[in-house]
C-alpha cells in the first residue's frame, strides 16, 4: 500500500522507458504499457512498414514500358 492507493514495485529488468505507464484489466490480470512518445511511435510504424515491405518482395505491379507523349490537342476558340 501507499497511502490509500495499491502500489507495486517492479524489477530493474522490468523498468520502462519514459515516466508515465497505461494500466488496463485483460483475463487473468492487469497489463502495463509504457505510454508512447513520438519518436518510440514513428520507430514502430518504421518498423511496421518495414516488416511489409520484406514480406512483399518484389514489387506485385509488372514494371510498364513508356509511354507516348499525349498529342497537343487544338481547342475552339
Amino acid at each position: 500500500m501507499n497511502g490509500r492507493s495499491q502500489a507495486v514495485r517492479l524489477p530493474k529488468e522490468f523498468r520502462f522507458e519514459g515516466d508515465r505507464v497505461t494500466i488496463r484489466r485483460v483475463d487473468g490480470g492487469v497489463l502495463l504499457e509504457p505510454v508512447p512518445t513520438p519518436q518510440t511511435a514513428l520507430a514502430a510504424l518504421r518498423a511496421s512498414f518495414a516488416r511489409m515491405d520484406a514480406l512483399l518482395g518484389d514489387s506485385p505491379f509488372p514494371e510498364r514500358e513508356p509511354q507516348p507523349a499525349a498529342p497537343i490537342r487544338e481547342y475552339f476558340d
